[in-house]
């Protein structure tokens, strides 16, 4: 799984002409499945991501996380992540999870992060969206849970 994460000021993602998801001051997550990622980490790679503390405090430190804030969130599924551009000059999506998969992971991912109270709103999988945001800093992040460390 991949993750871009934003700080954002505001957000919205429209598709073919109404909005599906709106949101203040938040993070922007876009997400995607990479063929054969771990499901059983999902919780673990959500939870890093609603606990990176990204937002400042009354010090001006990143030091509270979108939890702590009670931001919200728009979340967007981007296969585009999953794109291997390192060789020739087309992007080979070839270790992209497929539809089916993806889509289903995407939803449990935005269920999850509901249930932890957070307010989230959508775009739609597979759609073609228009994204708009400003973002805040900028303050951008990038998780890879290829990368993530061992569960000792």
């Amino acid at each position: 799984m991949k993750a871009v994460i934003q700080r954002v000021r505001k957000a919205s993602c429209t598709v073919d002409g109404a909005v599906t998801g709106e949101i203040e001051e938040g993070l922007l997550i876009y997400f995607g499945v990479d063929r054969n990622d771990d499901e059983s980490i999902l919780p673990r790679f959500l939870d890093k991501i609603i606990k990176l503390r990204c937002f400042e405090d009354s010090n001006e430190k990143m030091n509270l996380s979108v939890m702590d804030t009670s931001r919200a969130v728009l979340f967007i599924s981007q296969f585009t992540l999953s794109a291997d551009v390192y060789h020739g000059n087309r992007p080979s999506f070839d270790s992209a999870e497929a539809p089916e998969r993806a889509k289903r992971l995407y939803e449990e991912a935005a269920s999850y992060l509901k249930a932890k109270g957070l307010n989230v709103q959508c775009g739609i999988f597979g759609a073609h969206m228009e994204i708009r945001y400003i973002n805040d800093g900028p303050v951008t992040f990038t998780l890879d849970s290829s990368l993530f460390p061992q569960k000792s």
